[in-house]
């Protein structure tokens, strides 16, 4: 019986592994949640009629344009380590 974590994997590695841009991505998608409860929260005033929060509540909402960046640059980073792999691969030894 064939071990799971490598059948469809070319270079052999566990499948389980985190990858080169994987905790990027995963404190991204926190930093980008973070900021987007915060902008539900900034809006709020607009539609119960109160006083709007101070400028630092407007602040913490651009965390969702930081988690989106920084999401962004662990996929790029897991592209660029795949096709590096990919490519060492390929290559004859």
């Amino acid at each position: 019986m064939r071990d799971k974590t490598t059948v469809n994997d070319p270079v052999n590695e566990p499948v389980n592994e985190p990858g080169p841009g994987d905790r990027l991505v995963r404190i991204g998608v926190i930093v980008f949640a973070v900021g987007a409860v915060a902008t539900l929260v900034t809006l709020a005033p607009l539609f119960l009629g109160s006083d709007p929060f101070p400028l630092v509540a407007y602040t913490v909402s651009m965390l969702m344009a930081v988690g989106f960046v920084l999401a962004g640059a662990g996929v790029l980073k897991s592209v660029s380590a795949q096709r590096r792999r990919a490519r060492a691969h390929q290559s004859p030894a």
